[in-house]
């Protein structure tokens, strides 16, 4: 128990948060009584809410992880996108090349708050080996470089917006796999800053929006509509779990059972010995 911070006590204070106010990245005294023990003085350092939601976000992040390394025994890969703009290359490239010799991927987009490399991930995706690199020693290799040669599904929900929507309804229109999840934010007509007034404000208008080849606007005021409808209830999502995530893991591991993705071996080296 927090008795006082630098001296007032916070038992009396409304809300304990305000004597933090304006604290962050500033040492602090706490007065702390713990449950057992003496009661005694620590000297912390808070850190300012984006930075403490950000660790959050890798927690959530990291766990989601583990949960399918543990649930799929290592034959599924995860892939987790916060958005879709430039540091997210990074985090791409960080997640997907270690797993993409995997029989199974999760690409999860939930939370995604848009950007503008959908084609760029799909593109990626749409990769198909032809043919196989057989070293003298180890494991082959296929051309079109880290290619996924398994079954993918992506997972979507109520906050998946924008680009990441885009990135959702390619997958679904190119045939790549199944969307499992809810159905996503509804916002895909996009904006510009070039709307610039006399006094130099910018005034933003509805610019860019999208249709499909059959002639029906996309998305927009709706969103992507998931193949494989399954919700996080609040309750349950309290408690830790992740109905979605375990469904994106069921769904493959079926997958994997009917259609397994087996390794094509080399055949035998060629004799080119002179007779």
């Amino acid at each position: 128990m927090i008795e006082s911070l630098n001296g007032v006590a916070t038992l009396p204070a409304s809300d304990p948060a305000a004597l933090l106010r304006n604290q962050a990245g500033r040492q602090v005294l706490l007065h702390v009584k713990p449950k057992s023990g003496t009661p005694r003085d620590v000297i912390v350092t808070p850190m300012k809410a984006q930075e403490a939601a950000s660790l959050r976000y890798d927690d959530w992040e990291y766990a989601r992880r583990r949960r399918v390394e543990e649930q799929g025994k290592g034959a599924i890969g995860y892939v987790h996108l916060r958005a879709m703009g430039g540091d997210n290359y990074a985090e791409w490239a960080r997640d997907y090349y270690p797993v993409f010799r995997r029989q199974g991927l999760i690409l999860d987009v939930r939370h995604n708050r848009g950007g503008n490399i959908d084609s760029w991930i799909l593109g990626k995706l749409l990769r198909k080996a032809w043919f196989y690199w057989q070293d003298r020693v180890g494991d082959p290799t296929w051309n079109m470089q880290f290619a996924f040669r398994g079954h993918m599904v992506v997972l979507t929900d109520q906050w998946t917006a924008s680009d990441g929507e885009a990135f959702a309804e390619g997958f679904k229109r190119l045939g790549l796999g199944k969307v499992i999840g809810t159905r996503t934010w509804g916002g895909e007509i996009w904006l510009s800053g070039s709307n610039v007034l006399v006094d130099k404000g910018v005034a933003t208008a509805a610019e860019f929006g999208v249709y499909g080849p059959e002639g029906a606007w996309l998305i927009e005021g709706h969103g992507v509509e998931p193949d494989i409808v399954v919700d996080n209830l609040p309750k349950a999502t309290f408690d830790g779990k992740d109905e979605q995530l375990d469904a994106a893991i069921r769904h493959l591991q079926v997958l994997l059972r009917e259609e397994p993705v087996k390794d094509l071996p080399p055949p035998a080296f060629p004799r080119k010995a002179v007779e």
